[in-house]
C-alpha cells in the first residue's frame, strides 16, 4: 500500500454517534448510505445495501458501516472487508476493520497485520496499534519473531502495545512457546529498566501469557510493599489469569493489606482460586469497610458460584448504601441462582421503593435464569412504568428487553407491532429475532415498507436473520 495523499496522518474517523444512536442503535441498524426519498424503486436487501456502502461509500461511511456490523454482530460482509483492507489506503478504515475482526477473533488478516508491524507497509501509527492488537487477540503465534524484533527497535510509540501482543499470541498454550515469552518479558522487566508508566503493561502481558515462568516476578511484585500499589494490583490482576495454586498463599495474605486497593484487587483475585481457605476469605471481604473490597467479594462469589455467599448478598443488596455493591451483588445471586437467590431476586424486583437501577438488574437476573416463569411479571413492570410516565424505569426496561428469550414475550411483540411507537416496534422486531417468533412473519414484513427508513430497513434486516425470503 502507498501512502496516498498524507496518510501517515490521514482519516478523520467517523463522527461521534449521538445518544439517542447509542441508546437505540438495535433499532437504528447501522448507518448506511442511502436517499431516503427514494422510494419509487425496489427496497433493497441489508447485505445489498451494505455491499453498496463498502464499494461506493465515503470513509465516514464505510467506518460507521464498520461500527455497525460490529454491534450488531453482523459477518456477512466479511469477505468484502477483507478484500477492502488489502486495498484501501485509509488509516481509519483499515483500523476498524482491524477491530472488528479482533473483536470477534475472525483470522484472515493476520498477512497484512505481520506486513504493518514489520514495517512493510506506509500506514499511520493508529493502523499499526490496530493490527497488534488484532495479532494479540487472534493468537497469531507464528508473529512471535515479528513482535519481538518491533520491541527491540525501541520505538516507545508502539513497545507497549506489542508486549500486550506477545502476551496473548501465546496465551492458552501452555508450551514452551508461552515459557518462552514470559522469560522474555519478565527479564525485559527486570534488566532494561522499562519507564515507570510501561512497567503496569508489562505485568498484565506477563498475565497474559498463562505461563508459570512469570510466576516469580509477579509474586514478588506483589508481596512488595515498598512497590506502588498499581503494580501491585496489576501483579495479582496477573496471577489470577494464570490461576496457579501455588500463588494461593501469596494472593491470600494480600487481601488483608492495609492499603484498601491492594486489599480490593487481591479479593479480585480469588475468584479463579478454590478451596474452603478461598470460600472463607471472600465471606470475610463482605465486611471490609471499603467498598471495592465489598464489590470484589461480590463478583468473585458470582464467578466461582458460591452459595453460601447468597445470605450476604442479600443483606449487602439490601443494606449497602453503595450503589454499585447493592447490583454487583444482584447480579452474583443471579449467577447463581438456585432457591434462595431467586427468592431474594423476585423481592427486590416488585419492591417498587427500590431504585430503577435495583430493579431492573433484578429483572435481568430473573429472567436469565427462568424467563418463562418471569417474562409476565417484567411486561407488567414495564407496563406500568409507562402508564406511570417513569421515562427512565421505562426506557430501562427497553434496554434489557432487547436480548430477552422466553415464549412469554411473543404477545407483547405482537401488541407493539399493533400499537406500539417506533421504540417499541424496534423493541417487537428484536424479541422476534431474538426468540426466533416465525408466526410474527406478516408483522414484521408490514413494517419492510414503513415510511421510517431505520424501522423499515431494521424489518428487512430481522426477515434476513430468522431466513425468511424478502
Amino acid at each position: 500500500m502507498k501512502n496516498g495523499g498524507g496518510c501517515g496522518k490521514r482519516g478523520s474517523g467517523a463522527s461521534g454517534f449521538v445518544l439517542a444512536f447509542l441508546l437505540f442503535c438495535s433499532f437504528c441498524g447501522g448507518l448506511y448510505p442511502q436517499d431516503a426519498a427514494d422510494t419509487g424503486k425496489a427496497a433493497k436487501s441489508p447485505d445489498e445495501e451494505r455491499l453498496a456502502a463498502l464499494r461506493y461509500g465515503t470513509e465516514n461511511e464505510i467506518v460507521s458501516l464498520i461500527q455497525s456490523l460490529k454491534t450488531e454482530k453482523i459477518s456477512s460482509m466479511d469477505g468484502e472487508l477483507l478484500a477492502l483492507a488489502e486495498t484501501s489506503h485509509s488509516s481509519s478504515i483499515l483500523s476498524g476493520i482491524f477491530t472488528f475482526f479482533a473483536e470477534e477473533e475472525k483470522p484472515g488478516l493476520e498477512s497484512l497485520a505481520s506486513k504493518i508491524v514489520r514495517r512493510e507497509e506506509d500506514v499511520s501509527n493508529e493502523t499499526i496499534l490496530a493490527a497488534l492488537d488484532y495479532l494479540g487477540k487472534t493468537k497469531a503465534v507464528d508473529t512471535i519473531s515479528d513482535l519481538r524484533d518491533l520491541i527491540e527497535k525501541g520505538d516507545s510509540r508502539f513497545q507497549v502495545s506489542a508486549f500486550r501482543a506477545l502476551g496473548r499470541v501465546v496465551s492458552g498454550e501452555k508450551n514452551s512457546a508461552a515459557d518462552e515469552a514470559a522469560e522474555y518479558i519478565a527479564d525485559y522487566y527486570a534488566t532494561r529498566n522499562p519507564p515507570d508508566e510501561n512497567r503496569r503493561e508489562l505485568i498484565f502481558a506477563l498475565g497474559d501469557t498463562a505461563s508459570s515462568a512469570a510466576l516469580e516476578l509477579l509474586e514478588e511484585i506483589t508481596q512488595n510493599n515498598d512497590e506502588r500499589a498499581s503494580l501491585r494490583i496489576a501483579a495479582l490482576s496477573s496471577l489470577a489469569k494464570i490461576a496457579d495454586p501455588s500463588s494461593l498463599a501469596v494472593v491470600s495474605a494480600a487481601a488483608s493489606s492495609q492499603d484498601p486497593n491492594v486489599r480490593a484487587a487481591a479479593m479480585a483475585a480469588l475468584g479463579p482460586f478454590s478451596g474452603e481457605t478461598v470460600d472463607q476469605a471472600i465471606l470475610e471481604g463482605f465486611r471490609d469497610s471499603f467498598y471495592r473490597t465489598r464489590i470484589a467479594a461480590a463478583q468473585a462469589a458470582k464467578q466461582r458460584k458460591l452459595t453460601t455467599a447468597v445470605p450476604y448478598l442479600r443483606y449487602r443488596a439490601e443494606k449497602d448504601d453503595v450503589p454499585a455493591v447493592k447490583e454487583e451483588a444482584i447480579k452474583a445471586m443471579g449467577a447463581i441462582g438456585g432457591g434462595e437467590s431467586m427468592e431474594a431476586l423476585e423481592a427486590f424486583f416488585v419492591e417498587k421503593k427500590n431504585s430503577d437501577r435495583i430493579r431492573l438488574a433484578a429483572a435481568e437476573a430473573l429472567l436469565e435464569n427462568d424467563g418463562g416463569r418471569f417474562a409476565a411479571p417484567v411486561i407488567a413492570g414495564m407496563d406500568e412504568a409507562k402508564k406511570k410516565n417513569q421515562t427512565s424505569l421505562y426506557n430501562g426496561f427497553v434496554r434489557l428487553l432487547t436480548k430477552a428469550q422466553a415464549p412469554g414475550f411473543e404477545d407483547l411483540a405482537r401488541r407493539f407491532f399493533a400499537s406500539g411507537g417506533v421504540i417499541e416496534k424496534s423493541l417487537a422486531l428484536d424479541l422476534a429475532v431474538n426468540n426466533r417468533f416465525l408466526s410474527l412473519e406478516s408483522e414484521i414484513r408490514s413494517l419492510t415498507e414503513d415510511k421510517n427508513v431505520g424501522l423499515a430497513r431494521k424489518a428487512r434486516d430481522a426477515l434476513s436473520k430468522l431466513g425468511v425470503s424478502q
